[in-house]
């Protein structure tokens, strides 16, 4: 199976979803938008797209001006059936490049805090805990994508995930974290824990253990699910 990955800051990386690749014995390629010699794979040539997290927006077009390319990357491997997984960021670009707009959430949510599924789900969308707590680190959000179903929700953000078709899911928290992607964070984007309602502190946010294993096993779930029959390739 054929995984690319594309990255947008060093310290925004796949976190516990390089265990499940490396448990499926997949071919793990990057696009690192970071470096001046970025590239994007052949849509055909991926079996799976992780689209990582970033601390620019969406609407940066102008001084980043690859985030145009991205867009029409994702567009085509959507339109051609691959299995794209967005988290954050990516959730965001996954619902732009589909023509729904990114926007400021009410206010920053940066912390641990529950997430509830949607009720009345149909049988065929993935089956997210009904309740969990994961890791959120964002100041925007989005609007829906045309014809795609909301998964879950938290209090301080209503579309936290959703799912369009059988191959797309898009994840506003953060289920992959480890330990050392939190303290790389806390090293790089500590100005961004202004106070506020839903902005946690350094301790809270460092969390123990024992913290991400609900989330490192959703996002290993949920994987299984995007990829279906294609995990044994």
């Amino acid at each position: 199976m054929r995984v690319q990955v594309l990255q947008h800051v060093p310290f925004e990386d796949i976190g516990s979803m390089a265990d499940w690749c490396a448990e499926r014995g997949a071919k793990l390629s990057y696009t690192r938008f970071f470096q001046a010699d970025a590239q994007l794979p052949k849509v055909a040539d991926c079996d799976l797209i992780i689209v990582m997290g970033g601390p620019m927006s969406v609407n940066d077009e102008a001084a980043l001006p690859w985030l145009i390319a991205e867009k029409a990357f994702l567009r085509e491997a959507m339109d051609a059936g691959v299995a794209v997984l967005g988290v954050c960021l990516g959730a965001q670009l996954i619902a732009s490049a589909l023509g729904a707009s990114v926007y400021p959430n009410a206010e920053a949510e940066i912390g641990w805090f529950p997430v509830w599924r949607t009720d009345g789900l149909a049988g065929d969308c993935f089956a997210f805990p009904e309740h969990i707590e994961l890791l959120h680190w964002h100041g925007e959000t989005f609007a829906l994508p045309t014809g795609a179903t909301l998964l879950a929700s938290s209090q301080a953000c209503r579309h936290q995930a959703f799912q369009l078709g059988r191959r797309v899911i898009g994840l506003q928290c953060h289920p992959e974290m480890t330990p050392a992607i939190v303290a790389e964070l806390l090293a790089e984007c500590a100005a961004e824990l202004q106070p506020g309602t839903w902005v946690q502190t350094p301790e809270q946010l460092a969390a123990t253990p024992a913290t991400y294993v609900p989330g490192n096993a959703l996002i290993a779930r949920l994987l299984d699910y995007l990829v279906g029959d294609r995990a044994a390739l």
